[in-house]
């Protein structure tokens, strides 16, 4: 038996259902909620059962997988829901249907839809508390998370302004009952509007879509004051969220000048809220400036810097005078510039003017780079003077500053639009890079050590190292370090691996164990799994996880949005947040020495892999 019913109402699928809508319910018993028969019969809907007899049904219940109400207009499916019992943890309970416990043993969450029309459930299925006058939606609720973060996916900022804005405004006064569901309407369109900006705040600072928006929004809710005062705390917390400064008066906005003390308290500047997590005003860049043709040193600096500066770093890393040097850099269509001291380096957009370089003023050719010096081939003595648990601290605080600067919006952003949207995705390419980088820097100093004792050292103090990361949590610098030694042109130096110790022979063979790729890196994600919060994850491949996960599913299915695969992977980026947290106090950040630190911060790494291998097969010839 199937019911088929044009219904405005339907559980937690309310104004979805519009007029002319069609429902195909295959159970009966959805029906028998006395509550819903009533609103339907208000509204004026009209049953037809179907006496045609279909295929005989067993009698066992059918599973949650197979109910799914399918929301038609115009003859096209617009929204697509899928009944979710309250037992089942699918889809992570990522959308609670109804505001009450009966309602919520049948709940429905999104499949797929119209981005319209999953705006529109995502209204509905927030819940009011009449006593709080706030909605509430907690951790476990991700509907409207998958949400604010995949939302780039398949709607602009531009459209959501728009549609959030057209939710407001509606009116759909029709006697007392209705006009407390316009207000309950207006109070959800701002807790999202609210979360969102606390969200996306960093995304969305300089969008002017949204500073119109908010600004509309604002004066709408003005407006609304004198006949819903329950919306004055809505607009305080906007007005934090967007740091709105009125100077206008109460008349340039709304004619009710009974509210003019609140609204003279809202005219004062009140101080922001903190974003999510420590996201920076100042970006920070790893600039790259090489001595040799093949050969870099990595400078940590802000994205300001200016050429003067950058020669200041360099020179101290070098013992050179600063007033011997210039900068030099290779530009993209293959000319060269001599900055001056207080050119900037990069753009406002976070782009290099171009590659580089440093030079002596004093070579008959200014312009010439380093060829070569003697003294980055004896540092190793500096090195192995640091103690190795220090040294383990200094990568982590740098990894640390910039994952906990990392929004997971980077993840979507990075996988969906790479190209068009780099400056969303600083903070995460910028520790992509400092991945990289360890990795040279650790195969840099085991190649550029003639000394087969001394290489012997090196090699145990990397070992060392990289316990100490597993050990303070940093699992990207872990795998760093451990790929680095694992790289051809260093574990093809036999001589030097077989004087390397019994039990840091072992100590690599157990770290290595979490780095095998096999049966979908289990031992990474076991050993990850069971660390506490705060810790590092290995970035690449939460990314791998993600991408495969985006070339697996389509996006789109018959023109509507596949919400399932945009839940798994806001699903999977929000390991991010819950790598950041910090409920335990497990602070992973220690102090450091200045010496280790400075140190750290600026690494000489030869990135021209026929340049390593050369070195490697200098220190030990093929036989």
């Amino acid at each position: 038996m199937s019911w088929d019913c044009g219904l405005r109402y339907l559980f937690s699928v309310s104004p979805a259902l519009q007029q002319g809508g069609v429902c195909v319910l295959h159970d009966k018993e959805d029906l028998s909620r006395l509550e819903m028969v009533q609103r339907l019969a208000k509204d004026g809907c009209r049953f037809l059962q179907n006496h045609s007899k279909g295929p005989e049904r067993t009698s066992e219940p059918q599973s949650d997988e197979a109910v799914r109400v399918c929301l038609r207009e115009r003859g096209h499916n617009v929204l697509v829901l899928q009944r979710m019992s309250s037992e089942q943890p699918a889809l992570s309970a990522s959308a609670r249907g109804g505001g009450r416990a009966e309602e919520r043993l049948r709940r429905y969450v999104v499949v797929s839809g119209t981005p319209e029309k999953i705006l529109e459930h995502l209204l509905t299925d927030l819940t009011l508390d009449d006593n709080q006058g706030t909605t509430q939606v907690n951790e476990s609720d991700t509907l409207l998370d998958d949400f604010l973060l995949t939302y780039p996916v398949f709607m602009s900022t531009a459209d959501l302004c728009q549609a959030l804005l057209g939710h407001y405004c509606t009116k759909r006064y029709r006697g007392k009952e209705d006009r407390k569901e316009t207000l309950d309407r207006k109070r959800k369109v701002l807790h999202l509007v609210l979360q969102w900006i606390t969200l996306c705040r960093e995304f969305l600072r300089e969008d002017e879509h949204v500073k119109l928006f908010t600004k509309t929004l604002f004066r709408c809710i003005l407006d609304d004051l004198y006949e819903h005062p329950t919306l004055e705390k809505d607009l305080r917390e906007l007005q934090k969220l967007r740091q709105l400064h009125r100077r206008h008066t109460v008349d340039d906005y709304s004619p009710h000048r009974k509210s003019k003390a609140l609204f003279h308290q809202l005219s004062l500047k009140e101080n922001g809220l903190q974003p999510r997590g420590t996201q920076r005003e100042t970006k920070e860049v790893l600039c790259h400036v090489y001595m040799t043709m093949d050969s870099y040193l990595s400078v940590r600096a802000q994205a300001g810097v200016v050429a003067q500066e950058l020669l200041q770093a360099v020179a101290e890393r070098m013992d050179v005078p600063q007033e011997e040097l210039v900068l030099v850099a290779i530009t993209y269509s293959g000319g060269r510039l001599l900055l001056q001291p207080q050119d900037r380096v990069y753009s406002d957009s976070l782009r290099a003017v171009g590659r580089l370089h440093v030079c002596r003023k004093d070579l008959s050719e200014v312009l010439n780079p380093f060829t070569d010096n003697s003294e980055l081939q004896h540092r190793t003595a500096h090195m192995l003077s640091m103690n190795t648990w220090d040294v383990a601290v200094a990568l982590t605080n740098f990894d640390w500053t910039i994952f906990d600067s990392i929004h997971e919006q980077e993840l979507v952003y990075f996988i969906f639009s790479r190209h068009a949207s780099s400056s969303h995705t600083v903070a995460l390419e910028l520790l992509l890079q400092r991945f990289n980088e360890v990795q040279l820097w650790v195969m840099t100093e085991v190649l550029l050590c003639p000394m087969l004792c001394k290489r012997v050292q090196l090699i145990k103090k990397f070992i060392k190292i990289a316990a100490h990361c597993k050990a303070q949590r940093n699992l990207n610098c872990f795998f760093a370090i451990i790929m680095g030694l694992n790289t051809a042109a260093v574990s093809r130096l036999n001589q030097t691996w077989e004087k390397i110790p019994g039990k840091f022979k072992k100590l690599f063979s157990e770290l290595e164990t979490m780095t095998d790729p096999s049966l979908n890196h289990k031992a990474y994600r076991d050993c990850f799994k069971k660390m506490k919060a705060p810790k590092i994850p290995f970035l690449p491949l939460l990314l791998k996880d993600i991408t495969f996960i985006h070339e697996g599913n389509k996006t789109f299915h018959d023109n509507l949005v596949n919400f399932e695969k945009l839940h798994m992977i806001a699903d999977t980026a929000r390991l991010i947040r819950q790598c950041q947290k910090d409920h335990m106090g497990n602070g992973i950040a220690q102090k450091s020495g200045s010496e280790v630190r400075a140190y750290i911060d600026y690494l000489h790494i030869i990135d021209n892999q026929q340049t390593l291998f050369d070195l490697s097969n200098r220190l030990e010839p093929r036989a």
